[in-house]
């Protein structure tokens, strides 16, 4: 293709609302255009890479034995209904939905569970017809209440679904293995670095779930890893090995009533430093609302050590709730008499509405000689023991585990080891859905013994704009991309820098060359300034670059470099082919002189 014949226009400026690289990069580098807050047009360099993209996505799955389909994205509400989905997914204001003329209701699906799941018990009945994994190709919708990051987050996105379907948790585990080892095809083959961590389930739900995430510093994800090799997790699901605990040793104090004077300190540092303790003796006790699977509300009273927090993502399923919020001042004020700072386990005040329960963290299963708010303004406990103070009053229901684990705490795997805390992108997730939706939508089969049973689901979604945007975060410089081979628009450019017959005659029969040897090559044919030309080619990122000149033509040579090095060689022009098809076998990290 030449750049003279192409629809490919590249900008100096960066866009306003462009707040991650991959963002900033693909509209400079003409790859994408912004229709609205969330949606995005590829142009046709774009598309190259999602193409690449999809293509290694279609070749591993279709590897795998799994089979492509094709599901409407618009669903009607009954489906939605019947799932148990729609409610709190319309809740959440996540959702698209509208009306047709006639007043039906339909959903804008952001998953496809519920179609995939219809399709198959229309038409399967008996074990003999499993196993089998369906995978759609298709757009997707969500709600973003706040669109950003370009192709990270937005509200129009195109993903690759899968959907496995087994007569047992056995069959599920061979798929759930499968589609683990498919992922980790794709991703080296786009030449990415990658790791996959234990994650939760999320509104998707079901048992054991995995994510892929490209490791990246801009990442929007923390993930944590033991430095012994042998443990992973993102934030929200990581643990930890059990803390040192400050009062190891020490006997018991008698508890002191509401004694200890924090006078308008409410900072757990600030009390700490007036105490004269440390973070880790303070008790933080936070009260949320809470709301279980039989739709029951009731209050949630959390302890957790002062130099530790509480991770949201953990605790809903860490206390049997089906969710939690914060809860407001008002109630806080109604349950513990006092406001936030002095707020503590012990005379928690009846609560007419819901029922109040109290829960410790691991952190403070054993904590002795501590200090908690009184429920009092100003004032705090002091040498509060936890097994024996909190551990036996009514309404103590039990130890979780809901911290959120730090950079430099220890490893729970049998390794040991330390954490540590990188950045990365989430590009794929795979789930154990078991019977979650076949029991919900009835989709059953005759077992061996002809008893009807739900059927064992899994589901494995990649995000293909998102991978191409990944891809970018974890490849470029300050000047612009700098594309794995596998997804750039085109492997190699040819740069013309004057406009001279024997120049572009000498540009021209390379271009003709490499491509009639298979490479994917792009001419710089245009009428513009040297410099100009490299700004482009740097920002749009090709792995290889041919330069020819005039001057490096009358010593019989033409500059080949690669952009990860940027160095340029002299080659003769008959070496060239040979050189750039080397040279991206290998990866086009260096050049293949």
């Amino acid at each position: 293709m030449r750049w003279s014949q192409s629809f490919l226009v590249t900008l100096r400026e960066v866009p306003g609302d462009a707040e991650v690289v991959s963002h900033q990069l693909l509209y400079r580098a003409g790859m994408i255009q912004k229709l609205a807050a969330g949606i995005y047009s590829f142009t046709p360099f774009g598309f190259r890479s999602l193409r690449k993209m999809i293509e290694i996505v279609r070749e591993e799955m279709d590897a795998t034995g799994a089979m492509e389909v094709d599901l409407p994205i618009l669903q009607p509400k009954e489906l939605w209904v019947e799932s148990g989905r729609w409610e709190r997914y319309v809740n959440d204001g996540i959702l698209f939905h509208l009306e047709d003329r006639k007043g039906g209701e339909f959903a804008l699906a952001p998953t496809a569970e519920e179609a995939v799941t219809d399709m198959v018990r229309r038409s399967v009945t008996s074990w003999r017809q499993l196993p089998f994994n369906l995978y759609p190709i298709r757009t997707k919708f969500r709600d973003e209440i706040r669109p950003r990051f370009g192709l990270l987050r937005g509200r129009e996105f195109l993903m690759k679904d899968a959907y496995s379907f087994d007569v047992d948790q056995k069959g599920l585990d061979l798929h759930y293995a499968k589609m683990d080892a498919a992922y980790r095809r794709i991703f080296e083959r786009c030449g990415l670095e990658y790791a996959l961590v234990d994650a939760d389930s999320g509104a998707i739900g079901g048992s054991a779930s995995q994510e892929f995430m490209v490791v990246a510093e801009t990442g929007e994800d923390a993930l944590v890893f033991s430095d012994a090799g042998d443990y992973g997790a993102n934030i929200e699901k990581a643990v930890t090995g059990p803390l040192p605990e400050p009062w190891a040793g020490e006997a018991e104090k008698p508890f002191g009533e509401a004694n200890a004077p924090t006078p308008g300190i409410t900072t757990t540092e600030g009390q700490a430093l007036h105490l004269g303790t440390k973070p880790e003796r303070i008790v933080n006790t936070m009260i949320y609302e809470a709301v279980g699977a039989d739709g029951k509300a009731w209050l949630a009273t959390v302890l957790i050590r002062g130099d530790l927090t509480i991770n949201e993502v953990k605790l809903p399923k860490a206390i049997g709730a089906l969710h939690v919020k914060l809860a407001s001042e008002e109630i806080l004020r109604k349950v513990t008499g006092t406001r936030p700072g002095f707020v503590g386990p012990l005379a928690l005040l009846p609560f007419a509405e819901n029922p109040v329960f109290v829960f410790v963290d691991r952190s403070l299963e054993h904590g002795r000689n501590l200090w908690c708010g009184a429920n009092k303004d100003d004032l705090h406990h002091s040498n509060v023991s936890i097994p024996r103070d909190v551990m036996g009053i009514p309404a103590f229901k039990g130890v979780v585990e809901v911290a959120t684990a730090r950079d430099g705490d220890p490893s729970p795997a049998p390794k040991g080891g330390l954490l540590r805390i990188k950045r990365g992108i989430e590009v794929g997730h795979i789930f154990k859905l078991g019977t979650k939706y076949s029991e919900a939508m009835k989709c059953e089969v005759a077992d061996r013994s002809q008893k009807m049973v739900p059927l064992a689901m899994g589901c494995y979604g990649l995000g293909l704009g998102r991978t191409v945007a990944a891809a970018i975060e974890q490849n470029h410089d300050d000047v612009g991309i700098v594309w794995p081979v596998p997804l750039a628009p085109f492997a190699c450019v040819v740069a013309v820098l004057q406009r001279d017959a024997n120049v572009l005659e000498a540009a021209d029969r390379l271009y003709e060359e490499l491509r009639s040897a298979g490479v994917e090559v792009f001419y710089d044919d245009r009428d513009e300034r040297p410099g100009v030309k490299f700004k482009d080619i740097d920002l749009i990122g090709f792995p290889l670059r041919v330069v020819v000149g005039g001057k490096g033509l009358a010593r019989g040579v033409v500059e080949v470099s690669t952009r990860r090095e940027k160095k340029a060689s002299e080659i003769a022009p008959d070496r060239v082919v040979d050189v750039v098809k080397r040279s991206l076998a290998a990866g086009a990290n260096t050049l293949a002189v």
